[in-house]
């Protein structure tokens, strides 16, 4: 039977416009790109942004991962894979060594990954100052200035109240010295993996219609002070299933009050249940 639509569901204008924003983004990294972001088969919010990259950039020779929040079977990881595959023929796995294009939800793998692969995140406020500054215009405006003296009076004022800042994701970090960037929610545990990474990230937000990225060996570092470092989530207990507690951890809450944990990141999970060996981890 003959296809009635565009490979990849989006017409060829539109991919060749996103893909000409993706330049520009991987040009200037962490500056936010606006987008014409079109109406897609699932509602804004569930990402739309960074389906709409995935379905610009892949082919019928792609590897396709699909995961939300580490996971590759939940409701939003399942339809968006099964969407891609059937809109362009492309393969699908749960394996993050075998993928070439990776679209996650609030995650990075816990395996490293390399060159040549692309990492794209679905972020729903790409805005990192919007919580300081609820202008859109004059966030753009600082941007410009690089001035984000408000984001450090505010981390400033978490410490002094605290002790610590009160962000457990979506944590500010500066990209190659000169743009602030909301990494999209994924938590502090991800964020060094960021930091000089091998592989290309891009980021999303179609309800924001905005994109950024990335590129390979940038330099991303979060928001500190000399005297405060940045600290990821303690490891609070150990996987339940594989007595791990070297990669992020999913708290479960029992129903007796314990708190049982697993390993986040599903695809290294089954990896180290059925013993096979998973490719190297990030350092630090």
């Amino acid at each position: 039977m003959r296809r009635r639509y565009s490979y990849a569901y989006l017409d060829p204008v539109t991919k060749r416009e996103i893909r000409r924003k993706l330049l520009k983004a991987v040009a200037i990294p962490g500056y936010q790109v606006p987008f014409a972001s079109r109406e897609m088969p699932l509602a804004r919010g569930w990402g739309t942004g960074a389906l709409q990259i995935t379905l610009s950039l892949i082919g019928p020779e792609d590897t396709l991962k699909v995961i939300d929040q580490g996971a590759d079977d939940s409701v939003n990881a399942i339809n968006i894979r099964r969407f891609v595959a059937q809109m362009t023929g492309a393969k699908t796995t749960t394996d993050t060594l075998e993928a070439t294009v990776i679209q996650s939800r609030h995650r990075i793998p816990e395996e490293r990954l390399r060159e040549g692969q692309v990492l794209v995140l679905q972020v729903p406020i790409p805005e990192p100052l919007r919580y300081v500054e609820p202008s859109e215009a004059r966030a753009r405006e600082l941007h410009a200035l690089g001035d984000y003296s408000l984001l450090w009076v505010d981390l400033f004022e978490d410490h002094l109240r605290r002790g610590l800042s009160r962000m457990g994701a979506a944590y500010p970090v500066l990209v190659h010295g000169r743009y602030v960037m909301d990494p999209s929610p994924i938590p502090r545990w991800d964020i060094p993996k960021m930091h000089m990474a091998p592989h290309l990230t891009l980021l999303g937000a179609g309800r924001e219609k905005r994109l950024y990225a990335v590129p390979p060996y940038t330099r991303v570092e979060p928001l500190a002070f000399a005297d405060r470092p940045f600290t990821r989530e303690p490891i609070l207990g150990r996987c339940r299933r594989t007595g791990a507690n070297h990669v992020f951890l999913n708290a479960i809450p029992q129903e007796d009050g314990r708190v049982e944990y697993e390993i986040s990141d599903q695809g290294y999970l089954e990896k180290l249940i059925k013993g096979i060996a998973p490719g190297p981890l990030y350092e630090g």
